[in-house]
């Protein structure tokens, strides 16, 4: 029989926490500085087109927690600033205040931050946490529905173990926010979803309340190679599969956005592959892009220009250092790697500058990990990208290596309005560092999400372990 504590005090079962003294967590009532957006943003993505009733809503609750004080610090708020010796403030999950020194309210927990850093949250663009989950069973194998290389129609949210191990050590290294995404299969892969990561029993108690949607696209050899015996097996294919689905999408869109007008009659039938990619189509659901070369990034873009959508960001993209100039002009993000390439054939024109390249041609650069290893040292692959673009006399300052990782993948998610930065109405998403975070010695010491503390490396009972890994009361029970 498997122990419920560790869930029970980071108040996730309502009922065994009730014993222990534990509150319910309230509410989440976000402060009038804030709440405009948020609400813009739960009506435009979160809404369907295509029915009525809410779908999968999130359950997500910020935990109570006392308000937040960390003095003596060097602040770092990825908005240009890093203030020596600063303070900030944070209460009822909002930043409130940020500077050389803030006013301590009544019953706040105080940090001496002195000799210690302190930054936004890390945010990570694309992971497969949940969907391919720890110990890596086929039983855990939930990531590729290979079966049509057009699968728009599956969620990554109904594949998402909550109990994924490899989440708490996502947690211990600082990132507070993460996009879960279909794997690259297909030529289009499904939905991705936007989680905090937090202690949760089901995927809606993760879901971050006002993201929008993803959709996952796949260029190149991975689609070729699954379908190779089945088609398409080319390029010319991948993009003639790409096509049919959106010209079929438009049609749908067309009738929906008819019967919406005038309501007359019933409506159309519904069909959920052709329900996300309309929502594309009109802007709602995101595109994220796994795409490695350049000029297939290119055509890409103007598939994009052929049916009228935008494409969020490229990922992998290791040869974006080749486009930047395409990618400024297209307001199109590269969610890149900061030194893997190699392994096949289209990873082959890897270069370690390519973010600080991207970043210096006006384009949107962002270090994501795709791996449950890397998602741990996200400040680590911030640091290597950044020296390797100074050391190649690419000017890259702290404050946009930072952003690679915080405030620009905040923006290709949808939630820079919400988090990223560290400024007085954001949620406060906030690690303590115990250096620079930029040096290989440091840690994160404290990770706050939304103000409350999930992880506290000096207190084992602020680390969060999952059901899977707590293992049995004793040898032979529950068997």
């Amino acid at each position: 029989m498997k122990r419920l504590t560790t869930l029970a005090c980071f108040g996730i079962l309502s009922a065994a926490c009730a014993g222990a003294g534990a509150q319910t967590p309230p509410a989440q009532t976000p402060t009038p500085a804030v709440k405009p957006a948020e609400t813009k943003a739960e009506m435009k993505f979160t809404d369907t087109t295509s029915i009525d009733r809410p779908q999968y809503t999130s359950t997500y609750k910020r935990r109570p927690f006392p308000p937040v004080v960390i003095k003596n610090a060097t602040i770092m708020t990825a908005t240009g600033a890093e203030i020596k010796g600063g303070a900030i403030l944070f209460q009822d999950g909002k930043i409130v205040a940020i500077g050389q020194d803030v006013a301590v309210p009544t019953g706040a927990m105080v940090v001496d931050g002195t000799g210690k850093y302190v930054t936004p949250g890390l945010i990570d663009t694309h992971s497969h946490l949940g969907v391919y989950a720890a110990p890596g069973t086929q039983a855990e194998s939930d990531g590729n529905e290979a079966t049509n290389p057009v699968t728009a129609e599956v969620w990554a949210e109904h594949s998402i173990w909550p109990q994924d191990p490899q989440i708490p050590l996502a947690i211990a290294g600082g990132v507070t926010t993460m996009q879960v995404l279909p794997g690259s299969a297909n030529l289009i892969g499904g939905r991705s979803i936007v989680v905090r990561l937090v202690p949760a029993r089901t995927v809606q108690e993760m879901k971050f309340s006002g993201a929008p949607y993803g959709v996952k696209m796949a260029c190149g050899e991975n689609p070729k190679r699954v379908y190779q015996n089945r088609g398409p097996s080319t390029r010319m294919g991948n993009m003639a599969g790409y096509r049919a689905a959106f010209i079929q999408a438009d049609e749908y869109r067309r009738r929906w956005d008819k019967w919406l007008k005038d309501r007359m009659g019933d409506p159309p039938g519904r069909n959920l592959r052709d329900e996300t990619l309309a929502d594309v189509l009109r802007g709602k659901i995101l595109v994220h892009n796994h795409c490695y070369r350049a000029d297939e990034m290119a055509q890409m873009l103007d598939l994009a220009k052929e049916f009228g959508f935008k494409i969020q960001s490229f990922h992998h993209g290791v040869e974006a250092y080749k486009i930047a100039d395409l990618l400024a002009t297209a307001g199109t993000a590269a969610s890149v790697w900061s030194d893997w390439g190699g392994f096949k054939m289209e990873a082959y024109d890897e270069v370690v500058e390519n973010a600080a390249l991207v970043t210096q041609a006006g384009a949107r650069a962002i270090i994501h990990t795709d791996s449950p290893d890397g998602i741990q040292r996200m400040n680590q692959d911030a640091a290597k990208a950044m020296y390797a673009g100074n050391n190649a006399g690419i000017p890259v300052t702290r404050d946009q290596a930072l952003r690679w990782v915080t405030a620009n993948p905040a923006w290709a998610l949808g939630i820079d309005h919400l988090t990223g930065t560290l400024e007085a109405g954001k949620m406060a998403d906030v690690v303590i560092w115990s250096g620079d975070p930029f040096s290989i010695y440091s840690k994160a010491e404290k990770v706050f999400n939304e103000g409350w503390l999930v992880f506290d490396r000096s207190d084992p009972k602020r680390q969060y372990k999952t059901d899977f890994n707590l293992g049995q009361t004793e040898p032979g029970v529950g068997r």
